[in-house]
């Protein structure tokens, strides 16, 4: 029999990860121009259909099959294909003798995961990628980015061997993914129209509490289990997120136009959101306040290094997310404590080595090189094959309409 409180537990935090999906499409509908708002909430939303394909066919076997340690995988970097369209797995399958829930629930949630991933690179190049190209970036990208690392970090795989560490996905998710946004920038560069003000405000605010609502399932799940680590993830979550909103908000209400915005207040809040992930479960609460004041100060100060840099990153997904999870990962190597987290291990200002931090750094750098150059590599591939840049046409009717033959609202 399985565990009915932890299985409930799963199906739930499964739900509320699947909920950041449409929760990223409204935050950046809201902030896009009024143009595309369907072509960039279509971009989160059709990850929900496509990669669940390829998560039945061979995605979750290629990140969670073999393992490095026995050599029955790819060189610790990919897994192999045992449970291609969830071979083996029954309805009744225990997903492992200490975490006693259906394998199947493990399978829907780490499919969120992967889902949301990709999405999260779209705000980067808003108004300016055909759909077409999107679409095999998509299928592409996860196969040769996200499925790599998740197998090295979570599967078994190189890193994992090392002792890294990533709670929730702060290498895995954040890092590949806002590395993958500044080299789509470089690949496309900037909008034909890129002086524009958000078309709805109201709509953003939504996107970020289904975001900040979810994100509760993406980090204390991590932890599949209910106990102590689970309570300190969520609440740890909600301390940096809540300290990073208010740390952005007063930088700017004492810079700049010197007026607080809500768009900073929201944007601050996602940005504590990213950089805790990584360390979620391995952290005390003092020191997730501690950093979600350096994810504010940090995130806030990569946006205007982008702005001085006149990169067209539309909707801030590396200095957010790229920059949030480096730094989260970067941090757990000084705040990681076992006092916490028994299976995690100490950070330096906890006692531990120098050697973690600098396994710590190692896949940081290794994640920031490889998905950055990939992901040029992979978009120049593609763009031989299919144009991936919209005309200037396109772009200036509105990728809504270009591609979709539908809008929003009326424009007229």
């Amino acid at each position: 029999m399985f565990d009915v409180g932890l299985t409930t537990f799963m199906i739930l935090a499964t739900s509320l990860v699947m909920l950041m999906t449409p929760g990223l499409a409204f935050f950046y509908g809201g902030l896009g121009s009024k143009k595309h708002i369907l072509s960039i909430m279509m971009q989160s939303f059709v990850s929900l259909g496509l990669t669940t394909v390829l998560w039945f066919f061979f995605g979750y076997s290629l990140c969670f099959s073999g393992n490095l340690t026995d050599g029955t995988d790819f060189f610790g970097i990919l897994g192999n294909f045992d449970k291609a369209m969830f071979h083996g797995i029954t309805p009744k399958s225990v997903f492992s003798p200490t975490k006693n829930f259906p394998e199947y629930i493990f399978i829907a949630y780490q499919m969120m995961f992967a889902i949301i991933t990709p999405a999260l690179i779209t705000g980067a190049f808003i108004n300016r990628i055909s759909f077409k190209a999107y679409f095999w970036f998509l299928i592409l990208w996860q196969i040769f980015v996200y499925y790599p690392f998740v197998h090295m970090v979570w599967g078994g795989g190189l890193f994992a061997v090392w002792g890294v560490l990533d709670f929730a996905g702060g290498i895995v998710v954040h890092i590949t993914a806002g590395f993958a946004a500044l080299a789509s920038v470089f690949f496309v560069g900037a909008r034909k129209e890129r002086k524009h003000m958000p078309n709805n405000i109201p709509l953003v605010a939504v996107g970020t509490a289904l975001l900040w609502f979810g994100w509760y399932g993406f980090n204390a799940g991590s932890e599949m289990a209910v106990n102590d680590v689970t309570v300190a993830a969520f609440l740890n979550t909600d301390i940096s997120a809540s300290f990073a909103a208010i740390t952005w908000l007063i930088i700017e209400w004492n810079s700049g136009k010197k007026k607080p915005t809500f768009i900073g207040l929201m944007t601050g809040a996602v940005a504590g959101l990213a950089t805790i992930t990584p360390a979620a479960g391995y952290v005390t609460i003092q020191a997730a306040a501690f950093i979600g004041i350096v994810a504010g100060i940090g995130c806030y100060l990569a946006v205007k290094f982008k702005e001085k840099q006149d990169w067209d990153d539309a909707l801030d997904v590396w200095g957010i997310h790229g920059m949030g999870g480096l730094i989260g990962t970067l941090l757990l190597g000084f705040f990681a404590t076992k006092t916490i987290n028994p299976n995690g291990t100490d950070g330096i200002l906890y006692g531990g080595s120098l050697s973690f931090l600098l396994k710590q750094t190692g896949a940081i750098l290794i994640t920031v090189v490889y998905s950055l150059f990939f992901t040029l590599f992979l978009l120049r591939g593609i763009n031989w094959l299919i144009p991936v840049k919209a005309s200037l046409k396109e772009e200036r009717e509105g990728l809504d309409i270009s591609y979709h033959g539908e809008t929003a609202r009326d424009i007229a």
